[in-house]
């Protein structure tokens, strides 16, 4: 027999061993749920945030400029991670830990992992945005909510797809059907590595919210239905690193960003409307971008038959209508609806400025038609699990609606020529 072939057999087999001897972290210390998110300063900064099932030493993230191959790796700068415990409907103790990134370049790729010298995660790649206006495109998902895992994965997979290039993800609240566990876990099961590739933005919706309870039960109201808080459990909020530059008491529920010419303003349609339409006032008053979106959960012009959110409407349209906001972004209704441009409740002439309200769904929930709008209606449909894409280049806004199996559902564009532009 040759040695040759022995050697590699023995090579091979010392391989092996060494493999298999190598030391596995327990997976309680393992970094889950990686899930990135946007800073106020989104060109040169970016927040990070994980979960380890126990607590760790040193919580950290490691980043460098992105490399063709591994020599990243010696570049790498170490920031500590600040750690949130917090207690999840299982009545288990988990650990968030999140860091911001800062002193990042404009218009570049960066790696990082997250976790300790006990265990990391593997490298994922994020870009950050320009420092001046420039196109992008982002993806905006109505609400996800129910069957996640089942139903919602391609929707996500189909919207990576589609947009592999998104400058971000907004999702417009009611991520799961209710505040627990199990479902976040399936959420981010259905986002796969999207979550930890480019930033994420989401708003709070009605399901979003913490169950009130009495005498240690879920407190029920006189329909027989669970009766929710004015505000996420602090599990849905400890896995977000957000802005903090909402009405006090709100932070990180309503924030804005501003991106390569977009004024985007999220704002929690749960509770405190007029309190937040003060706050709003001056961000749409004084604003340098060319655009302007905005994203909330409850429609201002409701989708869904025998809903109508007055609320919402009487204290955000007319603000819309006095500083020409452009698009407004709305889930809540599991049906899709989009206006007109509109001001003061009716569509505007052509040529005229006013306000395109959208409405829409990527989970499996679905709502019959309200007509009640429809005259100001330039799209209504029904029984789709949707993904969005808007594209924005200098004076031009693309907007596409896509179907899970990748049908095109709506299509418009708007022209605005400048910031100044009356």
């Amino acid at each position: 027999m040759s040695r040759r072939p022995l050697h590699l057999f023995l090579t091979l087999l010392a391989g092996a061993i060494a493999f298999a001897a190598a030391p596995t972290p327990p997976p309680e210390i393992a970094p889950t749920r990686l899930i990135l998110n946007p800073t106020t300063e989104p060109a040169t900064s970016i927040a990070v945030t994980w979960r380890t099932e126990s607590a760790i030493k040193a919580p950290s993230v490691q980043f460098a400029e992105s490399t063709p191959g591994t020599a990243f790796r010696a570049l790498a700068v170490t920031v500590p991670a600040r750690t949130e415990a917090t207690v999840l409907d299982t009545a288990a103790r988990v650990f968030y830990h999140s860091a911001k990134l800062t002193g990042l370049k404009p218009a570049t790729s960066y790696l990082y992992r997250v976790g300790s010298a006990e265990a990391w995660s593997e490298w994922n790649q994020f870009t950050t945005a320009t420092a001046a206006p420039a196109p992008f495109t982002f993806v905006y998902f109505g609400d996800p909510q129910d069957d996640l895992k089942e139903h919602v994965t391609r929707v996500f997979r189909a919207a990576d797809l589609a947009a592999p290039d998104a400058a971000f993800w907004l999702i417009a609240g009611d991520l799961t059907s209710e505040p627990e566990d199990a479902q976040v876990r399936d959420l981010y099961y259905a986002a796969g590595p999207a979550f930890r590739t480019r930033p994420i933005v989401p708003v709070v919706g009605n399901h979003d919210l913490a169950f009130v309870f009495e005498n240690g039960k879920i407190a029920i109201n006189a329909r027989g239905k669970k009766v929710r808080a004015m505000a996420p459990p602090s599990p849905w909020r400890a896995q977000f690193t957000l802005p903090e530059n909402g009405p006090r008491g709100l932070e990180e529920l309503a924030y804005h960003v501003d991106y390569q010419g977009v004024r985007l303003i999220v704002i929690n349609s749960n509770d405190r409307l007029a309190e937040q339409a003060t706050w709003l006032e001056p961000l749409l008053a004084v604003n340098p971008q060319r655009w302007t979106i905005v994203a909330f959960h409850h429609p201002v012009y409701s989708a869904g038959r025998d809903r109508d959110d007055k609320e919402t409407r009487e204290a955000f349209l007319p603000l819309f209508d006095k500083y020409h906001v452009d698009l407004v972004l709305t889930g809540h209704d599991h049906a899709y609806a989009r206006t007109h441009p509109v001001r003061a409740g009716a569509p505007v002439a052509a040529g005229d400025r006013g306000t395109v309200y959208v409405v829409s769904s990527s989970g499996p929930k679905f709502y019959t038609v309200n007509s009640g709008y429809a005259a100001l209606m330039a799209k209504i449909a029904g029984n789709l699990q949707l993904f969005q894409t808007i594209t924005i280049d200098g004076p031009c806004l693309r907007f596409r609606s896509i179907a899970a199996n990748g049908e095109p559902n709506d299509a418009f564009e708007l022209v605005k020529p400048s910031p100044a532009a009356p």
